[in-house]
């Protein structure tokens, strides 16, 4: 009986994993400047970085030193390098994840996103369409916005000092 229940609960997990995914493309798509194979990604990106940029993968909450950054600069795609966000519009969510209130313009894109088995708006870069995270509607004010993104699909670019 003990074995049954076992096999039983396997299933049930196995089922439950294929219906997160269901319906979930690894990247966004459409056409998109930066477009490398997956063999080009993987030698571009760190394991991490291809979870997550091109498998929709979720970093581990409090794992990013990106969520504790607060020096002014710009924040840009890890797999393109396109400027996606300014510091200034970062703010602490305590979420565990770097959080923003807005965009660059023309930075990103967005799509449905049903994985969890509930509605979800997911960023990627309008450039390479990688997965950046989600944008949630529990942000301050002005945009009342979260975009609560992945750090290892980020790259800090700190502001120069005047003078240097």
């Amino acid at each position: 009986m003990q074995h049954s229940r076992s096999t039983f609960l396997l299933a049930l997990a196995g089922s439950a994993a294929t219906f997160a995914l269901a319906g979930r493309p690894a990247t966004a798509t459409g056409a998109y400047k930066v477009s490398l194979s997956e063999a080009e990604w993987h030698r571009r990106l760190s394991p991490e970085a291809y979870d997550v940029l091109r498998q929709a993968g979720t970093e581990t909450a409090f794992s990013s030193p990106l969520d504790h950054e607060t020096r002014p600069g710009i924040y840009a795609c890890a797999g393109c390098a396109l400027p996606v966000y300014d510091a200034k519009t970062k703010f602490d969510s305590g979420t565990g994840w770097p959080s923003f209130y807005a965009p660059l313009p023309h930075a990103i894109a967005t799509s449905n996103d049903a994985s969890l088995g509930m509605p979800r708006t997911e960023v990627h870069c309008s450039r390479c369409g990688g997965h950046l995270g989600h944008v949630f509607d529990d942000g301050p004010q002005p945009t009342g916005l979260r975009y609560c993104m992945n750090g290892v699909a980020l790259a800090f670019h700190p502001a120069r000092k005047a003078g240097t």
